[in-house]
């Protein structure tokens, strides 16, 4: 990736990230002074916040590594039923430090808000992203066992196989037709003209028809 497109990603990438973090500065704050009214003090109170931050963090990038990989879940997982309780614990922190107050209840619910407002923005951009298929080159996804062909692979060399063996059978029927109306092997100027190959492609037609199984009857090495 160039500098210029690095410098776009990261501008791209830095308001939805500052939003996030300043939404999580917020929350923390009021989860921890709330905490440490109810009995939490000191160490505890600080825990307590970063244990409801973070699960809300890791709940929020487990449903965009979903969306990226293409899990169909219902439409309440288990990352989302943890993100709504983390949100609801953190939007019960800021209400409770919040004035008595119509706007001071409005107010504290605004970092809880921003970042449910961050996250979806995020899980946004992780659905327009091309979903990886596994088993394409440069492409990320599943790794084939090792020795083991990937199912895209398979598909591919099945379908060329069922080519190759389709001009091989009108290659036999053509060498076969050539010896019962001129008495003689077909040569591979005469296989090109019938099947409208390539010079390349008639000469190894040519070669697996001598080769013993694809050999028509009445033709010989030496032709």
């Amino acid at each position: 990736m160039s500098a210029g497109r690095r410098l776009l990603a990261v501008a791209d990438a830095l308001p939805v990230t500052v939003l996030a973090v300043i939404a999580g500065a917020g929350s923390f704050t009021h989860i921890r002074d709330t905490a440490d009214q109810h009995g939490q003090h000191g160490p505890m109170a600080w825990a307590v916040a970063v244990c409801i931050d973070l699960t809300c963090v890791m709940a929020a990038r487990e449903r965009q590594r979903d969306k990226q990989l293409g899990v169909t879940t219902g439409r309440l997982s288990w990352p989302t039923a943890v993100l709504a309780g983390g949100v609801g614990l953190s939007l019960a922190a800021n209400l409770t430090q919040a004035q008595p107050t119509a706007w001071g209840r409005i107010v504290a619910t605004v970092p809880p808000a921003a970042f449910l407002v961050a996250v979806s923005m995020i899980e946004r951009r992780a659905a327009r992203r091309p979903r990886p298929i596994a088993g394409e080159d440069g492409a990320a996804g599943v790794p084939s066992g090792r020795g083991r062909p990937s199912p895209v692979r398979d598909a591919r060399d099945e379908a060329q196989d069922d080519g190759n063996e389709a001009l091989l059978a009108a290659a036999r029927r053509a060498a076969a037709g050539h010896q019962d109306q001129h008495g003689q092997p077909i040569t591979r100027d005469a296989l090109r003209a019938r099947l409208g190959v390539s010079n390349q492609a008639a000469s190894e037609l040519l070669r697996q028809l001598r080769a013993g199984e694809g050999q028509p009857p009445g033709t010989s090495r030496a032709a």
